[in-house]
């Protein structure tokens, strides 16, 4: 996968040290913001493959930064913050956020969480072709992170994206839960419950969005149901 170009955003002097030795050693080059006014500015001029990002910082906080970067850059994002609380960790991935690990956490386990994104983002598992999908008039543009349907389109996050490629993908097919964790993580024992069914939801309004009510059916024990049937073709 080779060297990569990591920013740590923290602003505990202690924990960026540790965090940029621990990921030095693992051959990447590592950046530590410390400038905390002007974050997207600096963001900007750095050549960035992925974010460590902590929520308490001074001036804005790593949920208002996160939304910021998002406007504009799908660039791999991993919330690290003390903040334990299931809402905070939901708050994150809403946001746009890739993962989040919760303080204090062996830098082994970083390397581990940084790993499956950056494989997830530019190694084997991201995808090769993008391309356009259309069902029945629904278009996923993967090169754009686009979702349009008669008239409208909906800018989508690298999650969401991934999710409606794979019901789009799989249409009137029952997808299993455990598919679903891993087409958006590597290991999805790592990964709450309740984090997929936030994302499903999410992908649920979207449809919501274009008029598309009750395409993804749950099945109750096993999965979720694509059901074409429920779009109005064009």
């Amino acid at each position: 996968m080779g060297l990569r170009n990591i920013v740590i955003i923290e602003d505990d002097k202690n924990l960026c040290e540790l965090m940029k030795d621990a990921l030095e050693n693992s051959e990447h080059n590592v950046y530590v913001v410390e400038d905390f006014i002007n974050v997207i500015e600096e963001l900007n001029k750095l050549d960035v493959d992925l974010i460590l990002l902590d929520i308490n910082l001074p001036y804005f906080d790593g949920y208002y930064i996160c939304r910021e970067i998002r406007r504009t850059s799908n660039i791999p994002i991993i919330i690290i913050s003390a903040r334990s609380n299931e809402k905070e960790q939901i708050l994150a991935i809403d946001l746009g956020a890739d993962d989040y690990i919760t303080k204090p956490f062996k830098t082994d386990y970083l390397n581990s969480k940084i790993k499956a994104v950056l494989r997830r983002t530019y190694g084997e598992y991201s995808s090769n072709t993008k391309d356009k999908i259309e069902v029945k008039g629904i278009v996923l543009d993967e090169d754009n992170f686009k979702l349009s349907y008669q008239g409208q389109a909906i800018e989508l996050s690298k999650n969401e994206l991934k999710l409606i490629k794979k019901f789009l993908d799989n249409p009137n097919k029952i997808i299993k839960r455990a598919e679903l964790f891993n087409e958006l993580w590597d290991d999805g024992a790592f990964v709450d419950e309740n984090t997929l069914t936030v994302n499903i939801t999410r992908i649920k309004n979207i449809f919501k969005s274009f008029g598309i009510i009750n395409i993804i059916k749950t099945k109750k024990g096993v999965g979720y149901f694509f059901d074409e049937d429920e779009i109005r073709e064009v």
